[in-house]
């Protein structure tokens, strides 16, 4: 993958073509974790609405033990969302040019470390599944702010619901028939098709993550994750870099006080 494509994908300077390819594989990165979380812990980390709806019902059989693990990960992908914004605020104000590559670092230095050391908090057993939970859910807070803010709310890459309805709109769109009333006061319905295209490609996308991660865990366990750490490395490292690089040029031609 040549430098200056990984570049654009997540430079500040933003293209509609960036937008939906770095979406793309930000969905299939959500779809692996997702999945991958689901044979780990037995639940979905990026399913807010299915945690929130557990956490009513768990409280009505009065499972409270469960009630406040799902607390405690709707506010890890609460926390997640903050940390994205804090971080994308600070590179906007500083005039970085990783104000997007920030978050996905991050991202993927998590994803590392619960790929290592996954074996070993698996030894924890009281503590597993809500130590887990709380990693993989304040991961895809993270990564659902980054990409709500950098497509600027038209792109969401860890739950379907939204990406599901949106080809529902436009497939409702592409097969209208316009007649009659329609074409006399010439007001048309047409399919956003390029819209179309682009959620097909996240639903697509999500499904194959989804699929490749439950299969590496499967097979080679938590170290499953490590390659899509290093993917997300590859995908954000060259605007930081750029930015190091900018601040050590700076401070070498800076007059000595």
């Amino acid at each position: 993958m040549p430098l200056r494509y990984t570049r654009t994908l997540t430079d500040s300077v933003r293209t509609q073509k960036a937008d939906k390819q770095v979406g793309t594989l930000l969905a299939f990165v959500a779809g692996a974790i997702n999945a991958g979380g689901f044979l780990a812990v037995h639940q979905y980390t990026s399913h807010m609405t299915g945690i929130v709806s557990s956490m009513a019902d768990q409280l009505i059989l009065g499972a409270f033990d469960l009630v406040l693990a799902g607390v405690a990960a709707l506010i890890c992908f609460l926390c997640g969302s903050i940390c994205t914004t804090m971080m994308v605020n600070y590179a906007r104000i500083h005039r970085l040019r990783s104000e997007y590559a920030l978050p996905l670092l991050l991202e993927a230095v998590l994803l590392l470390c619960f790929g290592m050391l996954g074996a070993q908090i698996a030894q924890l057993h009281g503590l597993f599944v809500p130590i887990t939970v709380m990693i993989l859910a304040f991961l895809m807070g993270l990564q659902n702010a980054l990409i709500t803010k950098l497509s600027r709310s038209v792109i969401r890459t860890t739950h379907v619901t939204g990406i599901v309805t949106d080809i529902g709109i436009e497939l409702g769109k592409l097969f209208y028939w316009n007649r009659g009333r329609a074409r006399e006061h010439r007001q048309f319905v047409v399919a956003d098709r390029s819209r179309l295209r682009l959620h097909c490609a996240l639903l697509l996308a999500f499904f194959s993550g989804g699929t490749m991660g439950a299969w590496g865990f499967s097979h080679i366990g938590y170290a499953a994750t490590v390659p899509l750490a290093c993917l997300l490395v590859l995908i954000s490292s060259i605007p930081a870099f750029d930015d190091i690089r900018a601040w050590l040029v700076n401070r070498k031609h800076r007059p000595a006080e």
